[in-house]
């Protein structure tokens, strides 16, 4: 049984790109790999906080997070604060694969891509118009944006393997070094080939203190269903933080039979596909209430 499924709308074309790749027998990781560089490197994708075009720091440098982890034990691999890569998922994927760390930052992580022959490029060719124009108005205005739209996907293959992968561009007008909870084991993603894998966005300074990822796949192991995970992840933090202490958080999950639930505090767009559906569901999961 094969499946996909994506954090927000902007995730449609993602998901519909990794439909086509697992019906032709892809591997999990290649085509949620492939899937995630045609949205990382697309400037016009990048007003949703992701690769190319979004928006940089308050140093005015786009710095990027992503990470991957595979269902197989120990197979995981992160950048953070990672400037100049226009698809920072590839990079983390050879953190993975060809390192012997699982998550490399900052200057370190540049070094690793360009060792890995990936083009290192100038920030300004990171930039979009968009971007560049938001971050002078922050200069000028001190116009800040509260944008927390990681893309977050899915993938299970037909041979039973499942992976999933986070990137984000972070915060807008970030401290330089700022580092969320997307490339977070446990917080941004997690993942089980017993099980099955969870992804999260939102506000990641504060998600990375809860780890609702690792939350959402310990209840499935222990029998819930991926909905009523993601519920209960939601439903506990709301409780423990109270509402009026509630920052955005929206999660997914998929368990090994392809099925896939949602939460979040906000209204919360979501994609999905499994083997079997000739198109791409976008559903809307609303905001949870206490």
């Amino acid at each position: 049984m094969a499946a996909a499924a994506g954090t927000w709308a902007f995730s449609l074309p993602a998901v519909q790109k990794m439909k086509q790749r697992l019906l032709q027998g892809g591997s999990a990781t290649d085509c949620l790999q492939e899937a995630m560089a045609d949205v990382e490197d697309d400037e016009e994708t990048g007003s949703f906080v992701i690769g190319r075009g979004g928006y940089p720091n308050k140093d005015g440098i786009i710095q990027c997070d992503a990470a991957i982890m595979e269902g197989w034990p120990g197979r995981f691999g992160a950048v953070g604060a990672m400037h100049g890569i226009g698809t920072p998922l590839a990079v983390a994927r050879k953190v993975m694969e060809d390192s012997p760390h699982s998550f490399l930052v900052g200057d370190g992580a540049v070094a690793f891509a360009k060792d890995q022959v990936f083009t290192v490029e100038d920030n300004r060719s990171m930039m979009s118009k968009r971007s560049t124009e938001a971050y002078q108005e922050y200069l000028e205005k001190g116009n800040s944006l509260k944008k927390h739209d990681t893309l977050g996907l899915i993938a299970l293959d037909i041979y039973g393997n499942i992976t999933v992968g986070v990137s984000t561009s972070g915060a807008p007008f970030k401290y330089p070094g700022r580092v969320g909870d997307s490339p977070l084991p446990g917080c941004g993603l997690y993942a089980n080939k017993e099980v099955g894998a969870a992804a999260a966005t939102g506000d990641g300074d504060k998600i990375m203190c809860f780890c609702p990822c690792f939350h959402a796949v310990l209840l499935m192991k222990q029998g819930l269903s991926p909905m009523d995970a993601c519920q209960t992840v939601v439903q506990d933090i709301l409780q423990r933080t109270g509402k009026e202490n509630m920052f955005e958080l929206g999660i997914i999950a998929m368990n090994m039979k392809g099925e896939v639930g949602a939460a979040s505090s906000v209204s919360f767009p979501y994609c999905i596909w499994s083997q079997g559906k000739d198109y791409v569901e976008q559903l809307m999961q609303q905001s949870h209430q206490l």
